[in-house]
């Protein structure tokens, strides 16, 4: 199992989005794993989940064996209420929108909880 402890910490709830860049594009699923608390669920891919930050590293190790490229997007103002946090990101690629719940840690640094990477139009 991966030393998660070894990354930089997000110390502000903006910063996941940054390493989360970052990380993707060096290649680093550990790296992106360790953005998630233990039982973080993330809503990909399209249509299903992925529990757990074991398999969510698992899941991105596939992904990024692709090599695909991210860009930094500009986040939209964070909302806090004590220590729950939603960001969002409106997708350069026009595919809607990215929201995440992130959660204060007990050392200060924030983690996701919940994380929708893409809202797909509901089947009409």
């Amino acid at each position: 199992m991966p030393d998660y402890e070894k990354y930089e910490k997000a110390m502000r709830p903006e910063d996941i989005t940054r390493l989360f860049v970052e990380r993707s594009n060096a290649g680093d699923a550990a790296g992106v794993a360790a953005l998630y608390e233990e039982d973080a669920v993330m809503a990909y891919p399209p249509g299903g989940r992925t529990a757990g930050r074991e398999a969510i590293r698992e899941l991105w190790e596939k992904v990024l064996a692709n090599r695909p490229r991210f860009e930094p997007e500009e986040p939209l103002p964070t909302l806090v209420s004590g220590d729950i946090a939603l960001t969002s990101t409106p997708p350069g690629d026009g595919a809607g929108a990215r929201a995440q719940v992130v959660r204060r840690q007990p050392d200060g640094s924030w983690l996701r909880l919940l994380d929708q990477p893409e809202f797909v139009s509901p089947a009409r």
